[in-house]
C-alpha cells in the first residue's frame, strides 16, 4: 500500500521530481526498474528477495489500476456507451 508517511514521502517525492523527466515510457522506465531491482539484490539474490520485490511491483501495479485505471474506464463508458 503507498500510504507511507509524511516524512518518507517527503524524501521520495524529492527523489522521484528530480529523475521523472529522465523515465520515458521508451524503455528508459524499464530501465530504472531492472537497474533498482539490481541494487535492491546488491547484498545477495534469494527468491524471497525476487518475491518480495515482484510483490511491490503487482501491488502498485493493482493500486495504479483500482485508483485511477478503473475511474477512467468507467467515465469512458458512460461517456461513449458500453459494449454491446
Amino acid at each position: 500500500m503507498p500510504y507511507i508517511t509524511k516524512v518518507n514521502r517527503t524524501e521520495l517525492n524529492e527523489c522521484i521530481n528530480t529523475y521523472y523527466p529522465f523515465l520515458k515510457p521508451d524503455g528508459r522506465l524499464n530501465y530504472f526498474l531492472a537497474k533498482l531491482f539490481l541494487k535492491y539484490m546488491s547484498t545477495g539474490m534469494s527468491y524471497k528477495k525476487a518475491k518480495e520485490f515482484i510483490g511491490e511491483l503487482e501491488m502498485a501495479k493493482m493500486e495504479i489500476y483500482r485508483r485511477w485505471i478503473i475511474p477512467y474506464e468507467n467515465d469512458k463508458k458512460y461517456e461513449n456507451g458500453d459494449v454491446e
